[in-house]
């Protein structure tokens, strides 16, 4: 199923007209009605504020079952040295999930975090270094 049917459907079903989703979303109505007659192909992050705005998950966009479609594994925890932070237990769960996270973040974002990250390395370092005067 094309995107767009599908997109028309969903909004269809939940009674939203397309001046819904343009409030819901901050694209144009034009925008959304070219987008479910086939004419634009969204991008990724439009899909995502589609689903946002029909408060659906995105998998839905996509699959025409009823149920949600059974997932592989695809992340899988994988133990290290165990001496090491994130080698293994909490920490390799914290760790998988920090790397989750940074995948979902903007560039601008991932810089800014670890220039903070930086800082506060940096930071800590001359604190310690000057309790030990």
């Amino acid at each position: 199923m094309i995107i767009g049917e599908r997109l028309r459907t969903i909004r269809e079903e939940k009674n939203l007209s397309q001046g819904d989703i343009q409030s819901r979303t901050g694209l144009l109505r034009c925008y959304v009605s070219r987008v479910e007659n086939g004419h634009t192909v969204p991008s990724l992050e439009t899909i995502e504020k589609f689903a946002r705005a029909l408060n659906t998950p995105v998998y839905r966009l996509f699959y025409d079952g009823e149920e949600s479609p059974k997932l592989p594994k695809l992340s899988v925890l994988k133990a290290q040295d165990p001496d090491e932070w994130g080698g293994d237990g909490k920490d390799l769960r914290t760790l998988d999930r920090l790397r989750s996270l940074l995948g979902r973040m903007e560039e601008h974002d991932r810089k800014l975090l670890l220039h903070m990250a930086q800082k506060l390395y940096s930071h800590r370092g001359a604190l310690k270094r000057n309790s030990k005067k």
